[in-house]
């Protein structure tokens, strides 16, 4: 966030699973966001869509609508359909990630030196 004080609230995406709403700065779990996307285009078979457009889907409705996706989903408290232990972990991935991008970022990792 540009203010310094980061998101007030965030979300994790998974495939096919619920939406995980948590607080960034403690990643504190919030709430599981039950919300489903259908390939209409596949008569026969799955109807669901591949694992990446899900994640996809799921991203584009947070960032065009966010407020009508939460509206329509069902909600439970963390831990109903995904390990909260889970989550915990992959949050800490993401932030060892997000440091390891920042160091990067600082080094000018990915430039190249002038002559």
């Amino acid at each position: 966030d540009r203010d310094g004080q980061g998101a007030p609230y965030a979300y994790l995406i998974y495939p096919h699973k619920p939406l995980i709403a948590y607080l960034p700065q403690t990643r504190r779990l919030l709430s599981e966001y039950c919300v489903t996307f259908l390939d209409e285009a596949r008569p026969y078979g799955s109807a669901l869509l591949p694992d990446s457009d899900d994640v996809l889907a799921k991203w584009m409705a947070l960032t065009g609508d966010e407020r009508r996706i939460i509206n329509s989903a069902n909600m439970h408290l963390p831990g109903r359909q995904i390990d909260p232990k889970q989550v915990r972990r992959d949050l800490w991935r993401l932030g060892q990630w997000e440091q390891a991008r920042l160091r990067d970022q600082r080094r000018g990792a990915g430039s190249v030196p002038a002559p």
